[in-house]
């Protein structure tokens, strides 16, 4: 390749390109378009309704400040204003926990407690001090408030406004066990002086005083090498529960230096370690108030506490261990009526989900369900990196739960004593943000259940049932009920059209099909200059014969040039290939550029991605790089089979995940792909973070296996066509030393068709109008040059 850099007159760090579209035909500029929202328009966010019902709230920005602000829309009037300090401060949050007949609701906001009293709209502000309170909840059958503050626990008397310390965490750990040598010298002390053996006497009798004492005074809890969280006190005031969670003791940070500084120095930030540390130890304790006795919760009755992953079978001379599988414990989710608790329990390897019961007398637990996956437990509402979506059936016996029994995300609810498992939804389709009624004869929730790229809001009788469709526009729609629940606001987008807000009446309480209301309007008048296209949501078969859903953009047969661009979005469990505005809309808008110059585009859902069950979210257990891949190739065929693309002319990009998938893509598949742009890219999963890479790939030490065939570093020796390669240098989440790293495995393979740009002031989600047009005007040229062979 060119050094299409040099050719300029500049070098290859160079920041500013020198021509802003060279050959680009597009009336669209990457320059305009990768101003993001000050081109698109800032979009409303974060509805909230007032408790009356006649306001609704929500973040915008529609003149362009420097940050969103809070506006109203009043019902009465149907006008919008920009909200005033006052109200925007005094206003209650959206999330809060309610008392048992929901006449009062508890919030945290700016570190403070309140209480909203629901009846009369009054808010009484608990706690106003500089430290920082949380987590608050009801106790003692409602009659006071609990929440932590500096990791302790506390209670609020509503009648009298009292307060009352409940815990206290020792700072250090005393240890006053002796040595042998030392107690022999003690005891011998004793023996010899009258003086000290009477001031022992009186320091005993001081003890026995003040043990006497003790009944009055917090709970004192010794954390040791431990750290305390996640207190908790029961509904009614019997049971503080506490986790004591213990770190590993080889714990190595990564340093990023940020070289672009006020101070002129270069200064380090500590980030994340590296894949593979040993897990955390979690235990819960139970402290019984009345009987100031504390104890452990007992998990070893667990089902497959000892179990040894699959993979492990393809190490026979390795000895797997993991003395300790359990991980994070959430909970406990009480009733309302305190009589029943759970806790929602992962392994420290992914692999399970436990949710169980708590006999908080003993700290026993009774499992009620187990949920295993060879690969990884995950999806909608299961958790995965914490507890999952759960809580009470109105008869107060029964939880409700998430799980991919089925092989998709859908809901169950389960008898806490019979056990007996009901299933609530089914079919291939996912469950997304399950919440009950008020009236607890219904649920509400979001499903994908017409199309994986459609998702829309649905409502079903409490025991299961039909489902009712409440929106009817396609796209992405993000529904806040009003608080007696007969309106919906919703943020709605399309394919071409950014969110917008909107207001309808809820269907059950109405009309079948109730119009929906624009309130917002959004998008600026250069945005709305252009024809924006709505890409074909099409199918094709990937060699295994599953069928992949993908956005295709085609330009007119008088401007095509046979030439292709496959863009892959990241990871974390997304998915692009949908029928709502992308969060991906820079890289939307440079596909309609790029089709303006006669590319066809195709941005692929493959293997890994989201809404499409669990067997495709695992696609990519232990080889990354595998099939997720090749339907990157398999959609490339498709291109050149069904759209008369020119086989030698395929380029691709993607950031992050989609970084990964290119650099594979260039150098295990060369043959395939003409050039590649690896944007903020992992080049070696054994430097990416513990927590995202442990569940798809293990550890480096227990399956070396799966990381040599998931990380491109070892296969840089494939390399054929041009490679451009762009990083933010203080990405702290992908470091740039992984691409520092692969760098120099290419120069060592005396690799010449590859370029690196890098960002100075950009971490892994670029901010700067700047960053963004220099990145994808070296995108477009690397595309023009290679597959059109345009200087």
């Amino acid at each position: 390749m060119k050094n299409i850099w040099l050719l300029c007159g500049i070098s290859l760090l160079s920041i500013i390109p020198c021509f802003a579209q060279q050959g680009n035909t597009s009336t669209l500029s990457i320059k305009e378009i990768m101003q993001g929202d000050n081109f698109v328009g800032h979009l409303p966010s974060n509805s909230q309704w007032s408790m009356d019902g006649q306001t609704l709230y929500f973040d915008w920005n529609p003149i362009q400040a420097q940050s969103d602000s809070l506006y109203t829309y009043h019902l009465k009037s149907a006008k919008t204003v920009k909200t005033d300090f006052e109200t925007e401060y005094a206003l209650p949050r959206t999330i809060g926990v309610y008392n048992q007949d929901r006449s009062l609701k508890l919030y945290a906001k700016r570190g403070d407690i309140f209480l909203l009293n629901l009846k009369n709209q009054h808010i009484t502000q608990i706690t106003q001090t500089e430290e920082y309170e949380t987590t608050p909840h009801f106790t003692d059958n409602g009659t006071k408030v609990a929440f932590q503050k500096d990791k302790n626990l506390f209670t609020w008397n509503i009648a009298n406004g009292s307060t009352v310390q409940l815990t206290k965490i020792k700072s250090k750990k005393t240890d006053d066990e002796k040595s042998k040598k030392d107690q022999w010298l003690y005891e011998d002390q004793l023996g010899l002086f009258d003086v000290l053996r009477e001031r022992k006497t009186k320091k005993d009798a001081t003890e026995e005083i003040n043990k006497r004492l003790e009944a009055k005074e917090p709970l004192s809890i010794d954390p040791g090498d431990r750290s305390i969280y996640n207190q908790r006190i029961s509904p009614k005031g019997e049971y503080i529960t506490y986790i004591a969670a213990k770190s590993p003791e080889t714990y190595k940070g990564t340093i990023v230096p940020h070289y672009v500084t006020e101070s002129g120095y270069t200064e380090n930030e500590n980030t994340r370690s590296k894949v593979g540390n040993e897990p955390y130890e979690y235990e819960m304790f139970v402290y019984d108030i009345a009987n100031r006795k504390a104890y452990p919760v007992v998990l070893d009755s667990l089902e497959g506490l000892d179990y040894v992953p699959e993979y492990t079978k393809d190490y026979p001379d390795k000895t797997y261990e993991n003395k300790n599988r359990l991980g994070y414990i959430d909970g406990p989710l009480w009733s309302e009526d305190g009589k029943y608790a759970v806790l929602d329990i992962n392994s420290n390897d992914y692999k399970d989900r436990w949710i169980v019961l708590l006999d908080p007398k003993n700290g026993m637990v009774t499992q009620l369900n187990r949920q295993h996956d060879e690969a990884w437990i995950a999806g909608p509402g299961i958790g995965g990196y914490e507890g999952g979506e759960m809580g009470w059936m109105p008869d107060g016996k029964s939880i409700w739960f998430q799980s991919e029994k089925t092989g998709y995300s859908h809901l169950y609810m389960m008898d806490v004593n019979t056990k007996k498992v009901t299933t609530l939804t089914s079919g291939e389709f996912e469950i997304y943000d399950p919440l009950i009624s008020k009236d607890k004869k219904r649920w509400y929730f979001t499903a994908n259940k017409n199309h994986p790229g459609d998702r829309q809001f649905y409502s079903m009788p409490i025991g299961g049932g039909k489902l009712q469709q409440l929106t009817q526009m396609i796209g992405a729609n993000e529904v806040t009920l009003s608080p007696d629940e007969r309106k919906m606001a919703i943020l709605h987008s399309y394919t071409n059209k950014p969110t917008e807000l909107y207001l309808q009446d809820n269907p059950i309480w109405g009309k079948s099909k109730a119009e929906a209301k624009r309130i917002t309007f959004s998008t600026t008048k250069n945005f709305k200059e252009y024809q924006w296209r709505d890409p074909e949501i099409i199918t094709f078969q990937a060699k295994d014969g599953e069928a992949v859903h993908a956005r295709l953009y085609k330009p007119n047969s008088d401007i095509i040039n046979k030439s292709a661009v496959i863009f892959v979005h990241g990871a974390g469990y997304l998915q692009n290939a949908h029928k709502w505005w992308s969060t991906y809309f820079r890289e939307y808008m440079f596909h309609n550029l790029l089709v303006d110059n006669g590319y066809t585009v195709l941005d692929i859902d493959y293997r890994g991605s989201a809404g499409y069950g669990r067997d495709w979210r695992t696609g990519i257990y232990r080889h990354m790089g595998g099939k997720d891949l090749s339907d990157q190739v398999d959609g490339a065929a498709y291109l050149v089979r069904e759209l008369g693309i020119d086989q030698d002319k395929i380029g691709i990009y993607g950031g992050s995940y989609g970084g990964f998938i290119t650099l594979m893509g260039m150098f295990t598949t060369p043959d395939t792909f003409k050039a590649g742009a690896a944007i903020r890219s992992v080049g070696d999963w054994a430097a990416y973070s513990h927590g995202y890479t442990a569940r798809i790939l293990n550890t480096p030490v227990t399956d070396s296996l799966a990381y040599r065939r998931s990380s491109p570093i070892y296969f840089a020796d494939g390399l054929k066509g041009d490679l451009l390669i762009l990083h933010g240098m203080i990405d702290d989440n992908v470091h740039f030393q992984d691409m520092v790293r692969l760098s120099q495995r290419l120069i060592e393979l005396e690799k010449h068709n590859w370029e690196m740009a890098v960002y100075p002031v950009e971490r892994h989600g670029f901010v700067e109008p700047s960053s963004w047009t220099d990145e994808y005007t070296r995108i477009f040229k690397l595309f023009q040059q290679s597959l059109l062979n345009k200087n």
